[in-house]
């Protein structure tokens, strides 16, 4: 079937660089939208009350500012990521890494490789963003009073994160490998499994041994908020095991909650600086919220999406791996120079087109489910004070006065501020 549709001349490269432009484009034009929305710093009726004058300018700044910086560097990495694509960076590492094998004197074969591999490019581009990461967290951040972060804090997070990378990297490629290696014609279905399994698994470990590297989670103290809380999870039979206060204002002043675990061990997480914003009863509005999404079923939903997507693409991938001329359209020529992990990759970035409208239909249904958990919120009575955690939310976070239809169409996972608002009263006089 791919034989018949792909030949050595197809132009695999030359379609990745053309979308890969094409969406540089799209994005730009999107973003000059929103800039072109910010300069208006009147926001909509049923927000403007919430604001001074000064507080929607300052919103509209730091929203400009984290929008520029945004263009800047979306050129910076569109024109990189060409030139590297059309340099054969990909297989220029891939022998590197066979030069480094050697002279270390390690053997593993295409595994031990592959491994190297992964572990070098992902060096090359932590150090590629560093200079990125700097300016957004000590000068934009800082500007606009957000960034709580010290140089020793962000240097820490850089070390532990390479770290963790190359003691969890090397089994997960190893086992990724060997599946592509050594499964014949159901390496799709055993991909799948493998990657299921991962997931489960991470999602137990992560919050229980990884996030406390980098942050102090400490059970939420005895008193009022607490009791509020366990009252709701009760009432809604929320198996709530545990209910913790991360130290977030340790490095921004941005502000969050969300709950993590399986079956009968779930947990809920705050960020101290939710509890510093809002009031006892707007906390618990917002995790009301939060719960919403697990009663309504979102979190699942989500994530059985997510696998069967997952399980499609891997299906495309196994008829699309062995097309002909697709490692060599990349670089990949000569002896030893089509390693598995590889067409995985360029499967990536072939696939391009189709990642970019799935990443716009999450976020049309994630938006979809943030009007329902607001909703559930409303009905479990908790109207007025959602409504008014969500201003003190975007106002301490400076959300932007003012957003193009189009731009939060296609970026935004959450509905903007006035139509939740509006949403949330509209159904409250529905439950009057």
């Amino acid at each position: 079937m791919i034989e018949s549709i792909l030949s050595e001349n197809t132009p695999y490269l030359e379609f990745v660089l053309a979308f890969s432009s094409l969406v540089t484009v799209l994005h730009l034009y999107l973003d000059f939208r929103q800039l072109k929305v910010l300069r208006n710093t009147v926001p909509p009726n049923v927000v403007k009350h919430l604001y001074t004058k000064s507080e929607c300018e300052s919103k509209a700044s730091y929203q400009t500012d984290k929008l520029r910086f945004g263009i800047v560097h979306t050129v910076f990495e569109s024109v990189l990521s060409l030139v590297m694509l059309s340099e054969g960076y990909y297989p220029y590492v891939w022998r590197l890494s066979g030069v480094i094998l050697a002279r270390m004197g390690w053997g593993g074969g295409e595994i031990g490789q592959s491994i190297v591999w992964v572990l070098v490019l992902s060096l090359i581009s932590t150090c590629m963003s560093l200079p990125w990461s700097l300016y957004s967290t000590f000068v934009i951040e800082e500007r606009h009073g957000f960034n709580k972060t010290t140089l020793g804090t962000f240097v820490m997070d850089i070390i532990k994160s390479t770290m963790l990378t190359f003691v969890l990297a090397p089994p997960i490629i190893a086992g990724i490998v060997y599946i592509l290696l050594h499964t014949g014609p159901a390496m799709a279905l055993y991909l799948w499994g493998f990657m299921l399994v991962l997931s489960l698994v991470m999602l137990t470990v992560y919050p229980v041994l990884i996030a406390p590297l980098f942050n102090k989670y400490t059970p939420l103290e005895e008193g009022s908020l607490r009791e509020k809380i366990e009252a709701l999870a009760a009432s809604l039979k929320f198996p709530l095991k545990k209910l913790f206060v991360v130290d977030g204002s340790k490095r921004s002043a941005h502000s969050n909650a969300y709950m993590y675990g399986f079956f009968k061990n779930k947990r809920i997480v705050l960020y101290d600086t939710l509890i510093g914003q809002c009031s006892e009863e707007q906390v618990t509005a917002v995790l009301c919220h939060e719960l919403g999404h697990w009663k309504l079923g979102h979190t699942k939903f989500l994530f059985l999406g997510t696998q069967v997507i997952l399980g499609a693409q891997l299906g495309l991938f196994a008829a699309l791996r062995g097309a002909p001329g697709m490692y060599e359209a990349f670089g990949f020529i000569g002896k030893g120079q089509k390693p598995a992990l590889a067409a995985l990759v360029l499967f990536q970035l072939l696939v391009g087109p189709l990642d970019e409208f799935l990443s716009l239909l999450q976020n049309m249904v994630s938006r979809a489910f943030e009007f329902q958990a607001d909703a559930f919120a409303v009905s479990m009575g908790k109207a007025a004070q959602l409504k008014e955690a969500l201003c003190i939310l975007d106002k301490e976070n400076k959300g932007p006065p003012n957003v193009d239809s189009w731009y939060s169409t296609y970026h935004y996972s959450h509905p903007p501020l006035p139509e939740r608002l509006m949403a949330v009263e509209r159904r409250a006089k529905k439950s009057d």
